[in-house]
């Protein structure tokens, strides 16, 4: 029996609707306020040179990551003017699968933080925080990013017991009697160093820096070329980085941080990690 004072539960319903609603709205909402002030503006009058900029640099440096850098180009070029020195046998030695992947783990950090950098700081002169490094307010809405990491989770344990997943994950996979220290704890650390370049390239330096042209639409520029940087990996995980980008690019919309998905991306990935060396046997 309800008391006098106890709400009809359909105005709970409607009441929690309602900030649902007002959550999603309300940053989508400022972003196109945002968009129609510039477009309104004298600058908006004009070729908007910042935006081509960042989306010519996004297709230049995601070509340039792909041929130096995923497909090890650079590295065997180094190899090859290195052939006649010590490096050479360092990096081609019995150890060269392990080098090969810091390579790429730091090549990609390299591309996706330097040169953005580098445009925001010297040629847009804008500050950083504005393209979401800034640290006030870091712990924002953590408890939903906390929330998506215990529905994942569960996913990936089950999805970890597919071949395609265990063929795939850990990128480097150490030999079944090595120990995991150290270095596939210092391949992690430098794999987290990439996730935190992924987040600002990508939920940052593109998302909050085409903003003003297309608002809340930004979300969507940003979310094709993220799908399409998962091209090779398993299906279901491509179809997944779909939603994350969406998702992942609403947050940041609304909390202007990269940090948070930044960790969460961090905390999924180890989980896929240790799970698929979980299913080998490693802990057994």
């Amino acid at each position: 029996m309800k008391t006098k004072d106890e709400p009809p539960s359909g105005d709970l319903t409607r009441g929690w609707w309602h900030r649902i609603e007002v959550f999603i709205a309300k940053p989508l909402a400022e972003a196109e306020l945002e968009r129609k002030a510039y477009l309104n503006s004298q600058d908006g009058t004009k070729v908007d040179g910042k935006s081509i900029t960042i989306l010519v640099s996004v297709a230049v440096l995601l070509t340039l990551q792909y041929y130096l850098v995923v497909k090890g180009n650079a590295f065997f070029y180094l190899e090859d003017k290195l052939h006649s020195s010590n490096v050479s046998k360092w990096l081609g030695g019995a150890d060269r699968e392990f080098y090969f992947m810091l390579f790429w783990a730091l090549g990609q950090t390299l591309l996706y933080i330097v040169v953005p950098l580098i445009q925001i700081r010297f040629f847009f002169r804008e500050p950083l925080g504005e393209y979401g490094l800034k640290i006030s307010g870091l712990l924002k809405l953590w408890g939903l990013y906390l929330a998506m990491l215990l529905v994942m989770v569960p996913i990936v344990v089950t999805i970890s017991d597919t071949q395609s997943f265990q063929r795939t994950y850990p990128f480097y996979k150490p030999h079944f009697h090595e120990p995991l220290w150290p270095r596939f704890w210092i391949w992690e650390f430098a794999y987290f160093l990439q996730f935190v370049g992924l987040e600002f390239f990508f939920r940052g330096y593109l998302l909050h820096g085409v903003k003003r042209q297309f608002g809340a639409y930004a979300i969507f520029v940003m979310m094709v070329p993220y799908c399409m940087i998962h091209f090779g990996k398993p299906m279901p995980e491509t179809f997944a980085a779909i939603a994350a980008g969406i998702i992942l690019g609403f947050m940041c919309l609304k909390t202007r941080s990269i940090w948070m998905g930044a960790a969460l991306h961090i905390s999924v990935a180890l989980t896929m990690d240790l799970c698929s060396l979980w299913r080998a046997g490693r802990f057994d």
